[in-house]
């Protein structure tokens, strides 16, 4: 009677994990056929199944281009960017709203810088073109104080200064919320104690509240080191240009414009491929390090 109570149990949790169980195969577990794309010369007319297999030729081609390395510079730089200063601003951030002490205060500041998280890249590079335009508010503050306009978007020395800067402003808000919480964890006893043998409030914060919060920050750090070839496909898409393909050209918008646009779908696939295999073996590593200085793991 007891195992049949069970077994009925059972197949309802199952069924209801079978909607998410098929979206996961259909949409995640089928389109990986495609792989087999990077290892053939694939022509729609004849399918995955009936192209030409050229084993690693695809990859080889790869290595030989000269856009290559530039792409893969380009896509390391402003992934670095991002993660760097992405992790260092929501701290500071953190850090001096945790010392806010009316309440109302901290609210309304930390829903301000929340609201950026909610827009789209398409609205976030609206904003950013109209900001950084040559008639755009900065130019006018530039010309005021006498200095020669310039060309922000269609600049190779501002192009990715500008990417990362955009991205840490709409998504600190977001990540400030993680080190928040980590700091309401921290015992008060222990800043009562350090208060007791003369700590100020900075001496608090290099010996309370950095440690209290640092598995959290090495956690965060592990996460985001698996995403360094993720420079941000939307964003750089919405506000890059012909001019600036030399600074701003990274592997997903590559992948897009000669796979898609260019119709090289089996090239397209290889570096995608690559990718991809780089960022498993990224957080892979990632992981072990969580493991050794963190004492916690991603999975």
């Amino acid at each position: 009677m007891h195992k049949n109570k069970g077994r009925t149990g059972q197949l309802a949790y199952h069924f209801m994990m079978a909607p998410g169980m098929i979206f996961l195969i259909v949409f995640s577990f089928v389109p990986m056929l495609g792989i087999i794309m990077a290892f053939e010369n694939y022509v729609p007319a004849q399918g995955i199944f009936g192209s030409k297999w050229v084993g690693l030729e695809n990859f080889q081609y790869m290595l030989q281009i000269p856009d290559s390395w530039n792409i893969l510079r380009n896509t390391v730089i402003i992934a670095l960017g991002k993660i760097i200063f992405g992790t260092i601003v929501p701290i500071i951030f953190a850090l001096l709203l945790n010392e806010v002490r009316l309440k109302w205060a901290k609210k309304t500041m930390q829903t301000i810088v929340y609201l950026p998280n909610f827009l789209s890249w398409a609205v976030v590079a609206a904003i950013v073109i109209n900001v950084f335009d040559y008639t755009g508010p900065i130019n006018n503050f530039l010309t005021g104080l006498g200095m020669h306009p310039i060309m922000f978007l269609a600049s190779n020395h501002w192009f990715r200064k500008i990417m990362i800067g955009t991205d840490v402003w709409k998504n600190f808000g977001y990540g400030a919320i993680v080190y928040l919480a980590a700091l309401t964890g921290i015992d008060p006893g222990l800043y009562e104690a350090s208060a007791m043998d003369g700590a100020n409030r900075f001496k608090q914060l290099l010996h309370v509240t950095l440690p209290g919060i640092l598995p959290t920050i090495m956690l965060i750090s592990a996460l985001n080191l698996g995403n360094i070839l993720n420079a941000g496909f939307d964003q750089i898409y919405a506000l890059y240009n012909p001019i600036v393909y030399e600074t701003g050209d990274v592997i997903d918008t590559y992948v897009y414009r000669v796979g898609l646009l260019g119709q090289q779908y089996s090239f397209a696939t290889a570096i995608g491929l690559l990718k991809s295999v780089v960022s498993f073996v990224l957080l892979i590593s990632a992981n072990k390090l969580s493991i050794r200085f963190a004492n916690m793991r991603i999975f």
